[in-house]
């Protein structure tokens, strides 16, 4: 498809987090099972560095344009050089780590794990780790948009903080959708976030907590097929922001993307259906490309395997157009 590439050199088992440089268009971190992270240049469709680790990676985000961050299912936090090929282990959690978020008004890496705490790391320093913050579940997923970091949990649990002061969160929550917490992300705008479930549903949050705008707040069902009469519900596995239009896009175990306007509550676009299950997508920092991995996510065991006929592992890069604008209300 022309509209799309499908890169070269992908993991070897499943993809677990997708993720765009906030600089550079063209650069692509892809972590995965394989116990990799591999740097792509999506415009040459190129691999420009892998790096090893000792367990599965479970998340990784770009820092600046030259350095990149892990969080491993053996507990480690680590800097990847990706000039150098270098990897630097900055510290452990006690338990996997989920989820990392990049505080950029703070310079300040952030660590999540189901070890039920937060940490903060300045990779510059001496000793990396700054700070340690206890949370009552284990923490899933994160994502930040100016100095407000959205923790989701177990529990169905949501803590929100204003990173420049974490002795308390600045409001604690509980999820609107009935069903475990499967994805989540920021408005590019900064008035709230996004959540998926993994019951085919997702939920539009805004963080002001006045009433009237609470009031906007709605969530609703996706990601559903009637096959002969018999409903078939997916997981949410991934939401994405667009950086310029503010309209996100949803991925699913149905291995299909949509667009939504969560303004005017309305499906803008959902692109052609994907060989497997999608578990991360993201858009790049110019809002012209959007990454979407695709690979089996285990949700009905050995016997979906079996059901796909093996295991399609891959990496797609979209370009964009006027789909992911929000639709002129006349």
């Amino acid at each position: 498809m022309a509209d799309q590439v499908e890169l070269s050199s992908p993991p070897f088992d499943s993809v677990s987090q997708v993720r765009f440089s906030p600089t550079n268009p063209d650069h692509l971190l892809v972590s995965a099972w394989d116990t990799t992270v591999r740097f792509y240049d999506v415009a040459t469709n190129e691999q420009k560095a892998k790096f090893d680790h000792r367990a599965a990676v479970l998340s990784c985000l770009f820092g600046d344009s030259t350095h990149a961050y892990s969080g491993c299912l053996d507990t480690g936090v680590r800097e990847l050089d990706l000039t150098t090929e270098r990897v630097t282990s900055l510290g452990q959690h006690s338990n996997s780590v989920s989820a990392l978020s990049y505080a950029r008004e703070i310079n300040t890496l952030i660590s999540g794990s189901w070890d039920q705490s937060l940490r903060f790391w300045d990779p510059r320093a001496p000793k990396a780790e700054v700070s340690n913050h206890t949370l009552p579940e284990r923490v899933y997923h994160m994502d930040i948009v100016n100095n407000t970091l959205v923790v989701s949990m177990a529990s169905r649990l949501f803590h929100i903080y204003d990173v420049r002061r974490m002795s308390e969160p600045a409001q604690t929550r509980e999820s609107s959708l009935k069903f475990m917490t499967r994805s989540l992300a920021c408005m590019a705008d900064g008035q709230g976030y996004a959540i998926g479930s993994v019951e085919g549903r997702i939920g539009v949050e805004y963080f002001d907590p006045s009433p009237q705008i609470q009031d906007k707040k709605y969530a609703f069902k996706c990601h559903r097929q009637n096959i002969e009469d018999v409903d078939h519900v997916w997981p949410v596995n991934a939401l994405a922001f667009h950086p310029v239009h503010n309209t996100f896009a949803s991925a699913g175990s149905d291995g299909t993307v949509s667009i939504w306007d969560h303004k005017v509550k309305k499906r803008l676009r959902q692109y052609p259906k994907y060989a497997s299950a999608i578990p991360s997508i993201a858009f790049n920092c110019d809002g012209t490309r959007l990454a979407v991995g695709v690979s089996y996510t285990w949700d009905e065991g050995e016997e979906g395997l079996k059901k796909e006929g093996g295991t399609v592992r891959a990496v797609w890069v979209r370009k964009v157009g006027d789909e992911v604008k929000p639709r002129a209300i006349g």
